[in-house]
């Protein structure tokens, strides 16, 4: 996995702060091979409860840890309840790694 310690601590942190403790997540895609280069950071928050505007989270959690990660590109899938599943749901659950 490409992401340092600090780097995990500070994505949980910032989903814990934006979702609550409850929150999963999970790291998967080309973050996950160390012999890579590159490449952006692409997560799944898998939420216990509804959300009212994922969009919004999405964007809102991505810019969040962005910052973090020095301007790096972070794409942010969300798991809740009343959300529909994408084959993209399917490769991350399969693939990923949670981050704790």
């Amino acid at each position: 996995m490409r992401l340092t310690d600090q780097q995990v601590a500070a994505i949980r942190q910032e989903v814990s702060a934006v979702c609550g403790d409850d929150a999963t997540v999970q790291l998967f895609g080309s973050r996950l091979d160390d012999a890579a280069r590159g490449g952006d950071v692409d997560l799944l928050v898998v939420l216990p409860e509804p959300v009212e505007r994922p969009a919004m989270l999405s964007a809102q959690l991505s810019a969040k840890i962005s910052r973090h990660l020095h301007g790096r590109s972070v794409d942010v899938v969300l798991s809740a309840p009343n959300l529909a599943t994408t084959p993209v749901h399917e490769i991350a659950a399969q693939e990923g790694v949670t981050l704790s």
